[in-house]
């Protein structure tokens, strides 16, 4: 009778654990969908030099081989599928007033709905001119849609031909933001490591970056959006970096493989996430990455 009882007691207790478990699963995958659905996710992509492999000049022996390097030629359909499927290019500043400041401003009736995505460049190379802005170019004379990119600049290299990259000009920059298509950012002065250098040392590549690309721009930025936001150079920061950084930008930007996930609550506007662009990174993952969770891409969201 003992050995009953105990028998019946065994499989009594198993069906409650296995029950127990099926609902912590069921439970789990109810608050991870939830937790997906209710998700703002926006890939920042971010870009370094963009090379024209069909031009000898640039691709090695005659050019030195860099790991950021990304071909003009896998850059254009990556774009123009943003386009196609009607992706708003955010700025800088619109990420920041509509879904990152507090309060935030209410998003435009014309961008509800649309998928977001934000284009970067770091460290102001020749190719941002060169290369880049005649895609966007073609992009807008093809679709009749503006494309804008957000280039984070060291003002300390404008104009400087003999480095190891040549450097965009203050006048390149003006060209490119009178047409609409720059969003003209810090990057620091020198592209020192911040985290690295002397307190004085720190605020003046702050400090003036800011002053050096405002006054570069300054007749174009009425409403001084020039250079309120920062790419930490080599994606360093620490907590008095971003406690100096506070005091001359807005916002400040990783370089940390991740995507910008705003849930419940507001993110730490001095470390929005960026996703690492290089020569591996093909047309068809950068689309798919733009394109969101799998849940996400169901619901069309």
């Amino acid at each position: 009778m003992a050995r009953v009882f105990s028998a019946r007691y065994y499989v009594k207790k198993k069906r409650i654990i296995s029950f127990l478990l099926l609902a912590f699963f069921l439970t789990f995958i109810t608050y991870q969908t939830i937790l997906e659905i209710v998700t703002v996710e926006i890939p920042i992509f971010g870009f370094h030099d963009i090379v024209n492999l069909q031009n000898p000049q640039e691709i090695p022996p005659q050019r030195r081989n860099f790991p950021g390097d990304y071909s003009q030629q896998d850059l254009e359909p990556f774009l123009e599928y943003l386009v196609i499927h009607n992706y708003w290019f955010l700025s800088t500043q619109e990420l920041y007033e509509y879904f990152i400041a507090n309060p935030r401003k209410q998003v435009p009736s014309e961008y509800r709905g649309r998928k977001k995505v934000m284009i970067t460049f770091d460290d102001g190379n020749e190719s941002i001119y060169t290369h880049v802005l005649p895609i966007l170019q073609r992009l807008e004379n093809k679709y009749g849609k503006k494309t804008k990119v957000v280039v984070f600049i060291n003002s300390g290299f404008l104009g400087h031909q003999y480095s190891l990259i040549k450097k965009v000009t203050c006048q390149n920059l003006r060209d490119g933001m009178q047409q609409g298509y720059y969003d003209i950012q810090s990057h620091g002065l020198n592209h020192e490591n911040l985290t690295k250098i002397s307190l004085k040392a720190l605020k003046r590549e702050l400090s003036q970056d800011q002053i050096r690309l405002r006054k570069c721009t300054q007749d174009l930025d009425p409403n001084r959006t020039v250079a309120s936001h920062l790419a930490y150079p080599f994606g360093a920061v620490n907590k008095q970096v971003e406690k100096y950084v506070a005091q001359y930008f807005s916002s400040g930007y990783l370089y940390d493989s991740s995507k910008l996930k705003l849930r419940f609550f507001p993110p730490n506007k001095y470390r929005i996430s960026r996703l690492t662009v290089n020569k591996k990174s093909s047309t068809k993952r950068l689309s798919s990455l733009a394109s969101g969770s799998w849940l996400h891409q169901l619901i069309g969201k």
